[in-house]
């Protein structure tokens, strides 16, 4: 059996200190690849498509498993991304307030010496309380969930602003689905256990 190496092809903290949790060595590279949606591609499309690409664009000479994801918060049927200021993060969550909102995250698992790619989308619904704008403010200050899909770190004090979370997961609210990414480095040979 090949002696795999595994790779994260991500920089974002978030999903190291998720994989982290796993106990398995592993390396983390950049990946290289436009995030732009293609005109008309659905939000499940788009995050397998872009968590596919990220696993596939983290090239080693060695034999890797490339974990790949990307997820996208869905508010009425349209993607919203990181809000990346303070003013956008209040209006997202402004729009979120009393709403229920859904996050697709794609997960991809290439393998470089067979060429053979595993992708899944874990789907996860967050029910929001309703906040007033103070509330949100508030939160934003102490957090500023800036890099984050939705305007929330559901890891830290982002849980004070949900009634219920619905998921298989709570990984993957923050962005990589350990229970899934397990069974397809299972079918890949590598056993975290």
């Amino acid at each position: 059996m090949t002696n795999y190496q595994l790779i994260l092809a991500s920089t974002s903290p978030y999903r190291q200190q998720i994989l982290e949790k796993l106990a398995v060595p592993f390396t983390c590279m950049k990946p290289d690849c436009d995030e732009s949606p293609m005109a008309g591609e659905s939000p499940i499309a788009l995050v397998k498509r872009l968590a596919e690409s990220k696993a596939r664009s983290c090239v080693n000479d060695n034999p890797a498993l490339i974990i790949g994801s990307d997820q996208v918060c869905v508010i009425d049927g349209e993607i919203i991304g990181k809000p990346h200021t303070r003013d956008k993060a209040i209006e997202q969550l402004s729009r979120q307030s009393g709403q229920s909102i859904q996050f697709f995250t794609g997960l991809a698992v290439y393998n470089n010496q067979t060429n053979i790619v595993d992708v899944t989308v874990d789907t996860f619904t967050v029910h929001f309380r309703s906040l007033t704008l103070k509330q949100i403010e508030n939160y934003v200050d102490k957090e500023e969930p800036y890099f984050c899909a939705g305007s929330f770190k559901s890891e830290g004090l982002g849980i004070a602003l949900f009634e219920k979370l619905e998921g298989k997961d709570p990984n993957t609210l923050i962005g990589l689905p350990l229970i899934e990414l397990i069974d397809m480095l299972q079918a890949q040979g590598f056993d975290v256990l």
